[in-house]
């Protein structure tokens, strides 16, 4: 049983992200809109990854993404990444399917934080920050922590 003690993990990091990330999306989705000078929080729904880009694939953008996904999954556990890094990769695989959920049921990913500030930026969203957190992460610990693990 010790042994399968980081799927707790890398499920209660992948539930919990999935989770408040879905919490404010449908927070948006109810009409909540912010402005100030430089952020807006207000809906935007994109058909593209990052900067709206490869949104002319259309439908098709969500199975490949629902391909990269698995093969990733597969990758993680077959590298023993998941068992190294329960946590990391429980934000990052909740980020990412919970983005995949809002293409299948709105048609695009909920976007809301929008800068405005001196000069335009992409708007985004709170699993988009995880994404990237876990990203930043996997990389500190491949680059300065070779022989550590989060367990």
């Amino acid at each position: 049983m010790k042994s399968e003690k980081f799927w707790i993990k890398f499920i209660l990091f992948f539930i919990l992200v999935l989770g408040i990330d879905q919490v404010i999306k449908w927070i948006f989705l109810s009409g909540f809109e912010w402005h100030s000078k430089c952020i807006s929080l207000i809906l935007a729904l994109n058909k593209g990854v990052a900067f709206s880009m490869f949104a002319f694939l259309g439908e098709w953008l969500k199975f490949l993404q629902v391909g990269l996904i698995a093969f990733l999954l597969w990758y993680f556990y077959r590298e023993k990444i998941i068992k190294n890094f329960p946590y990391i990769s429980g934000i990052l695989f909740g980020a990412a399917i919970s983005n995949l959920i809002d293409r299948f049921l709105r048609g695009g990913v909920v976007d809301y934080v929008y800068w405005h500030c001196g000069f335009d930026f992409a708007i985004f969203n709170f699993a988009d920050v995880m994404i990237d957190l876990s990203i930043v992460l996997f990389a500190y610990f491949y680059f300065f922590k070779k022989n550590d693990k989060i367990s």
